[in-house]
């Protein structure tokens, strides 16, 4: 609100210095475009309770095995669950839930049904849209803002209790999408490494959605520590970038994940761990995160 009024005194401003008076009311078409576009994309996602973006402030801190595996907890759970996979340069959604290799299909008055995976969790992803696993998306801003915007405008969402948004690293053009185009977010929860450099750039991404005023839901330690054979905890990577954020921020910390190398087996091959062994301490620890959601 507080953008769009600002643009409009803009445009005012321009009115009275200028005698361009098309070109004002050019702009000012454009701005009652956007605001049109928003309204429906807002309609279309009328029916869904939870809006939660899962945010990093780097790559490699497992952010999209993160939303994955939270998408199967809450499923487990009994919640209806989506994910949209805004990652539109890396998307990984598809492949870590095996729905990697479906096609989409449109309904007759055009709207996109999502890629059902296991659990019944929909899936949508630009992975669906390239010709080849492999196909390079080199955009600028102006054409992710518009893909991004037609897919939570057209997908056939249905009623849901959580749509989780898998964001890519940093604080780009995708996460400014999520904070301009979908009107209420419910909030962010970010995923670190215990290093002190991963807590850094996380942190740039926290003092981000401060600023466009989306709520931060908690931090989450991803790689926390490795539990040996003889059932001792070990740290592999120095640092505490959870309980950082956490004071710094005051936020609370959802969990800390352990490293469990069958996570990476199971997520080349489309599966996740919490269906195949629930009882691991990595399932646990999905499952008392997802707990604390209807909570916050």
């Amino acid at each position: 609100m507080l953008i769009t009024m600002l643009y409009i005194i803009t445009l005012l401003m321009v009115d009275f210095m200028s005698d361009d008076k098309e070109e004002v009311k050019r702009r000012l078409e454009g701005l009652f475009h956007v605001k049109s576009i928003e309204e429906q994309i807002n309609r279309n996602l009328s029916e869904v309770k939870y809006k939660i973006g899962v945010i990093s402030g780097k790559g490699g801190v497992g952010k999209s095995t993160v939303t994955a595996n939270m998408a199967v907890a809450l499923a487990l759970k009994g919640s209806k669950v989506a994910i949209f996979d805004s990652d539109f340069h890396g998307p990984s959604i598809p492949k870590m839930l095996g729905v990697m290799d479906r096609e989409l299909m449109v309904t007759k008055d055009r709207k996109i049904i999502p890629i059902e995976g296991p659990l019944g969790i929909k899936v949508i992803s630009i992975a669906y849209f390239l010709p080849d696993k492999t196909e390079a998306v080199i955009w600028r801003g102006p054409l992710k803002k518009k893909f991004f915007d037609d897919l939570a405008m057209y997908t056939q969402w249905g009623k849901l209790d959580y749509l989780l948004f898998d964001l890519p690293p940093g604080t780009g053009d995708e996460a400014l999408n999520l904070a301009q185009s979908i009107r209420d977010v419910t909030g962010v929860i970010a995923v670190t490494q215990p290093t002190e450099v991963s807590a850094l750039a996380v942190a740039k991404s926290l003092n981000f959605a401060k600023k466009v005023n989306i709520r931060v839901l908690g931090v989450i330690e991803n790689m926390s520590y490795f539990i040996c054979g003889d059932g001792k905890k070990y740290k592999i990577f120095h640092g505490e970038g959870g309980e950082l954020l956490s004071k710094e921020f005051e936020i609370p910390i959802l969990g800390k994940i352990p490293i469990d190398p069958r996570v990476a087996e199971y997520g080349d091959s489309g599966y996740s761990l919490l269906m195949e062994d629930p009882d691991s301490e990595f399932s646990k620890v999905f499952f008392r995160i997802v707990d604390q959601l209807s909570k916050l």
